[in-house]
């Protein structure tokens, strides 16, 4: 599709996108480094460049968390500039060739998640691990796409959570999940057990795991959802920017397609800065942004928890008052820590 030719949409599709008029505008307030940054310069920007250009001019010891969700090893096209799969060798090779320069911008605090499949995630560990601390692998559901014929059904992707060191930041609390309870246990009084009695079922906050099956792909009826190809959804942004940051901090996003980590990272008090080498999706990510100061909902999260998949109706009862009773803080409180 030409940049004069702008896609018709069914009435009922929200997804966010660009006529001609808004690329020409935000292209205005994009940001080109032309030489060695401060983190004045790079703080709450949009970088259109390509990251090699800018790698070696970004600020040292600047950054809190790093999200890296790099192409992954297979033939895939971003807006017309297609990335080409290649050998595990050479995909290993090309990752390393920006990865070490990259952790400069780290400070000794700081938290790196990474993002591959099961073509790349071999090598990410493997490089990964050469220059930081690997301290998990999570596996998040994609339970988008087509169904394998003589193969099983790939809907799953990983994360390869990492840290330069052992001090590092993990708000364990901002990121548990409420679940619906379905075999309840109580006390010999019959009260409740580690959960919560309401109007609209028994629920529980569970500690975070490295299994998530509580994540919906973006898609068209969703405002979040862009033409981005591989876009990753808010939710999962934000239970890393949660989980890993604290608010005030610094989130460097190297390949920030029309961004995803800038907004969310925005929606929750945190500074932000992106890297993305395609115009279109950089003006895409500085519409969401300014969007995002009119709404800084993510869906999924809401009440400062996070929901089960399909539980929409359910948190906007609980927002209306007719759920839990008072407000959850963003931190809850560890019903297994008991009461004072």
């Amino acid at each position: 599709m030409s940049h004069t030719e702008e896609k018709i949409r069914a009435p009922r599709n929200r997804t966010t996108s660009l006529s001609n008029d808004e690329q020409s505008a935000f292209r205005e307030v994009l940001c080109r480094l032309q030489g060695p940054a401060c983190v004045e310069d790079i703080e709450n920007k949009t970088i259109n460049q390509d990251l090699f250009e800018v790698l070696h001019w970004l600020p040292t010891s600047s950054v809190d968390l790093l999200f890296i969700d790099p192409p992954y090893n297979l033939t895939k096209t971003f807006n017309g500039n297609t990335f080409r799969e290649r050998s595990i060798e050479e995909y290993r090779q090309w990752f390393e060739s920006w990865f070490p320069p990259l952790l400069r911008t780290l400070k000794r605090s700081a938290s790196v998640y990474i993002c591959a499949d099961w073509r790349s995630s071999a090598a990410v560990h493997l490089v990964a691990g050469k220059y930081l601390v690997v301290r998990n692998q999570i596996t998040w559901e994609r339970e988008k796409g087509r169904g394998a014929k003589a193969n099983w059904k790939n809907c799953s992707e990983d994360i390869w959570f990492c840290t330069v060191s052992d001090e590092y930041t993990f708000n364990v609390d901002a990121v548990k999940l409420r679940k619906r309870v379905i075999a309840p246990y109580t006390t010999p009084a019959g009260a409740p057990k580690d959960w919560e009695k309401t109007e609209n079922g028994n629920y529980r906050l569970t500690h975070p795991s490295n299994l998530w099956t509580d994540l919906t792909v973006p898609f068209w009826s969703m405002p979040e959802n862009t033409d981005h190809p591989t876009q990753k959804p808010e939710k999962l942004l934000a239970k890393i920017v949660l989980a890993s940051s604290k608010p005030g901090d610094m989130v460097l996003d190297p390949f920030l397609g029309s961004g995803t980590t800038s907004v969310v990272a925005k929606k929750l008090g945190r500074r932000y800065a992106g890297i993305e080498i395609e115009e279109k999706y950089c003006c895409l990510a500085e519409k969401r942004l300014a969007m995002a100061d009119r709404d800084k909902s993510i869906q999924g999260y809401s009440e400062g928890v996070f929901w089960e998949r399909n539980t929409l109706q359910d948190q906007k009862e609980t927002s209306r008052g007719a759920g839990f009773r008072g407000s959850l803080p963003l931190f809850a409180p560890d019903p297994a820590k008991g009461r004072k």
